[in-house]
């Protein structure tokens, strides 16, 4: 009796557990389809944000498909070890430039390893690693040891900040592997956003916050590049820019400055004089700006190593990330004059949220600092008052508003953000850190949601195919006992399903081959148990004794063909990759689960059936 009360127990524990599992996926099947019932963008937004927890918990609870059932992107990315490299420099010269943009070159055509690459330079050139990088003390062996544990780290910190962006984002169950020295393979299943997602990945989130000089000082050095291109006999291929009117971003409590639109540039300036004054504006208060046209050009134009020459020290000039909109719709890159070094980094932001303005209208993202970073914060506003402090994200200033007051609290403001999904994706690679280098995409695969959808078509068929052959089968052969083993066939799957969503494991192609064994294998055993049972009715033995000894005898046959089957199983997903490990995954599962419904669940069924006198010799065909 006290057997039974632990089955009956044991079998509701089972099912429960499974349904709470499964629940999830079905509330994220519900809240997807009334988000698509939305016909405007606006109501689809506000269901998003007032429901955004439940939204961000079902999805990353529910079941995840995989890659070749929900489609998606696959993409091979390289961290850019020359840059990791040059950072870890010091006492830079030409030379050293020289030599970074050959090793910059050399690997970029080979997948040698960057580190050697650069040893080798610096041997042909007869030089010490010492000269530029760590201790003058340090020898080439000490060097090179030390900068391969920064080449490894920067890979794993790569993979795991892209892992963490990746999450963030709402990915479900991203597959991210390193491959050699430098490179990352990464499947995305279920994206559709292309676009967005190579942004996401390739974004180093270097947030700097960073004073900008004064207006006089951008418009003199615009007049020094100006006549150095005119001297240099430079002409830009853009036409002069439009006359308007941008109005910088506010942040916190900083408040933007309104400029007066006239155009320092005057018309009585010859063509042949002006190159630079075709491609940019000034206005009489000292703000800069390019048109949308030559924006490709500009920035070309300001990363020359000849026009930073020409700057003053410890300055850059840099685009805004958005464009304003002047007087004639015409968009319009405002141009910075910042400070190289920066005041505060993003390395004191601990938290991060993508919001809507004060008005509702405009997107934003809200900045918290730590500690340290409230107290640096504190002490440079206050320092500065009246002036303008760039955020700088990337090496594209967000927004430049000036300083109203000290900030004690150290909270922000990132605003000029011109979709919610932006500032969503901002917040997430603020939350995630920042990249050690900059990564890029050296190769892409996408498998389209149509194909994914066929593949989902073509897996339930079988699977259902498969399900409806068995029961039928199963139902005409042994008649009521049919209908135990079909009911226990149900739970077994429902199980496997509640595991790989529990667990957060995908269902891919091969899984589902994996669910349609499980279901053979499950069904197998029914039959073996069902036989024995039959031979012993066929012996003289009453029904209930019948059943006992049946399973009784099975039951070694079973676990034989269970534990081999799980033992092939789990070699398959250990040393198997990709495809391989999805079939094994369910496949153990699915085994687990078969013992389980086959010797237990379907003997609690005969039990009730027989208590309650719905069983007679006949129920096993």
């Amino acid at each position: 009796m006290k057997n039974k009360r632990f089955n009956l127990l044991l079998i509701a524990f089972v099912t429960l557990v499974a349904v709470w599992s499964l629940w999830p996926t079905w509330r994220d099947y519900s809240l997807s389809k009334q988000l698509s019932s939305f016909k405007s963008a606006p109501d689809s937004l506000r269901y998003t944000l007032s429901n955004r927890d439940e939204i961000d918990s079902a999805r990353k609870k529910s079941l995840k498909l995989g890659l070749d059932l929900k489609g998606g992107m696959h993409l091979v990315m390289e961290v850019d070890q020359v840059d990791l490299f040059e950072q870890k420099a010091w006492n830079k010269d030409a030379k050293f430039t020289a030599i970074m943009n050959t090793v910059r070159t050399k690997a970029s055509k080979s997948d040698t390893k960057v580190l050697d690459i650069l040893s080798g330079e610096f041997k042909n050139e007869n030089m010490r690693l010492s000269r530029y990088f760590y201790d003058i003390r340090n020898s080439d062996q000490e060097i090179v040891k030390k900068l391969e544990k920064e080449s490894e780290d920067a890979l794993n910190r790569a993979k795991e900040i892209i892992r963490n962006r990746i999450d963030q984002y709402g990915v479900a169950e991203p597959v991210i592997t390193t491959q050699g020295s430098r490179k990352l393979i990464i499947e995305l299943p279920g994206v559709s956003d292309e676009n967005r997602v190579r942004n996401l990945l390739k974004g180093t989130a270097k947030l700097e916050f960073r004073l900008l000089r004064d207006p006089e000082i951008l418009v003199r050095t615009l007049d020094r590049l100006n006549t150095y291109l005119v001297q240099n006999l430079v002409a830009p291929p853009s036409a002069p820019v439009a006359d308007a009117s941008p109005s910088p971003s506010v942040s916190s409590q900083l408040k933007a400055p309104v400029p007066v639109p006239v155009p320092a540039a005057t018309t009585a300036r010859q063509a042949s004089a002006k190159p630079l004054y075709d491609v940019i504006g000034v206005f009489q208060n000292g703000t800069a700006y390019t048109t949308e046209r030559s924006k490709d050009y500009v920035t070309s134009l300001l990363h020359r190593s000849d026009i930073q020459a020409l700057l003053p020290q410890d300055t850059e000039l840099l685009l805004a990330a958005k464009p304003e909109i002047g007087k004639n719709g015409e968009k319009l890159f405002p141009i910075y004059l910042v400070k190289k070094t920066p005041e505060l980094t993003g390395g004191v932001i601990t938290e991060a949220k993508a919001t809507f303005g004060s008005q509702g209208v405009q997107p934003e993202v809200l900045m918290a600092m730590n500690s340290e970073g409230t107290s640096k914060w504190a002490r440079i506003t206050g320092a500065n008052i009246g002036k303008r402090i760039a955020i700088v994200l990337d090496g594209a200033v967000y927004s430049a508003p000036v300083v109203q007051s000290k900030i004690p609290s150290g909270n922000s403001v990132i605003n000029g953000i011109e979709s919610l999904e932006e500032a969503k994706d901002l917040e997430i690679v603020l939350k995630a850190g920042a990249l050690p280098a900059p990564v890029r995409i050296i190769e892409e695969r996408s498998v389209g949601p149509s194909l994914g959808a066929d593949y989902i078509r073509a897996g339930i068929l079988s699977l259902g195919w498969s399900f409806l052959a068995v029961s039928v089968f199963m139902l005409l052969y042994y008649k009521k006992a049919g209908i135990a083993a079909d009911i226990a066939l149900v739970l077994n799957i429902v199980i496997v399903l509640s595991v790989l969503a529990g667990f957060s494991a995908s269902l891919s192609l091969p899984g589902i081959a994996g669910i349609v064994l499980t279901i053979g294998m499950a069904v197998d055993a029914n039959v073996l148990i069902y036989e024995r049972i039959r031979e012993e009715l066929d012996g003289g033995k009453a029904l209930k004794s019948a059943i006992e000894v049946g399973y009784d005898r099975a039951f070694s046959s079973i676990l034989d063909s269970h534990v081999t089957t799980l033992c092939a199983a789990f070699l398959l997903f250990t040393y198997g990759i990709g495809p391989i490990q999805g079939f094994a995954l369910t496949l153990m599962i699915g085994t687990a689960a078969s013992l389980f419904t086959s010797i237990v669940v379907t003997k609690e069924i005969f039990s009730f059936l027989l208590d309650r006198n719905l069983m007679t010799q006949k129920s096993f065909g």
